[in-house]
């Protein structure tokens, strides 16, 4: 989810919900198998519902699971929540219970794997790593978002960066900017006007022997959501769109014309200094 839910009560409606639809599917194949038995359906459709409705109730068992970000973690964190009224606490408890779940699997898999359930003890294992990573990272991602709450992406930019022309080569880029500078995506600007982008990424693509006769405007990037960015925008959304193109520098722009340049690096170090400052429990 790209915000956390409004109350605990929005948290504690929207995560019961997928426990009880499975249940419920459940009921459903049984019901189905049930009139199938009682009509000589062939025996493999009968036995197809009833697996059905079998794993539809392990599935709902599970996830009610008091591990968060499962369900029943989530259920968990909603009524902590609305005892304390207080959502990061909430979450760091629902989040270390979470965490000694998965430890509890990893330790159920290793026992399954000495005992001869190799491919069981390797399943159990592998949930369990991926549970205590899962609370973990739910956890500081909240923290994330309220130590980054109210601040946008004109508080973090560098409002004089380093543009390169797209009349340039390859091969002046490279030697003139790229090992200058050592950024991995440089601003494609004309007469004040924001042409495009090129990345490190887009030089290794081409060989190194047309490095001399390819321009910048050959390889260059068009701007897109993906790469640009508003100064008004709320830091937790660049954050968003860095992770999910996994862009680490957004040109910040106002209509066609450069206005900085949005580094992750300046956001970690600017959130290091206010957890620390704070005192957020990490």
């Amino acid at each position: 989810m790209e915000e956390e839910p409004p109350s605990a009560k929005a948290e504690f409606l929207m995560a019961i919900a997928g426990p009880i639809s499975s249940i419920l599917l459940g009921l459903i194949f049984l019901v189905i198998r049930t009139i199938g038995m009682l009509g000589g359906w062939p025996l493999p459709v009968n036995a197809i519902f009833r697996y059905l409705s079998f794993i539809n109730w392990i599935l709902a068992g599970f996830n009610l699971l008091p591990a968060f970000p499962l369900d029943g973690g989530r259920v968990l964190r909603s009524v902590l929540w609305r005892w304390k009224n207080n959502l990061r606490w909430a979450t760091r408890i629902a989040s270390r219970i979470g965490a000694v779940f998965g430890f509890l699997l990893i330790f159920m898999g290793i026992i399954q794997f000495f005992s001869g359930n190799f491919i069981g003890g390797i399943w159990w294992f592998m949930i369990g790593m991926f549970l205590q990573g899962a609370a973990r990272m739910s956890y500081q991602r909240l923290v994330t978002r309220q130590a980054l709450e109210g601040e946008n992406v004109r508080d973090f930019m560098k409002s004089d960066p380093i543009t390169v022309s797209p009349s340039i080569s390859i091969e002046e880029l490279v030697e003139d900017y790229i090992y200058k500078y050592h950024f991995k995506m440089f601003p494609v600007v004309e007469r004040d006007r924001l042409f495009g982008c090129i990345t490190t990424r887009q030089v290794k693509e081409i060989p190194k022997a047309e490095w001399q006769n390819k321009k910048v405007s050959e390889v260059a990037r068009k701007c897109s959501n993906e790469n640009t960015i508003d100064p008004d925008t709320d830091a937790i959304k660049a954050l968003s769109i860095m992770h999910r193109t996994s862009n680490s520098r957004l040109m910040v722009v106002e209509g066609n014309k450069l206005v900085g340049i949005l580094a992750l690096k300046d956001i970690m170090k600017f959130l290091s200094i206010k957890l620390d400052l704070e005192g957020y429990e990490k």
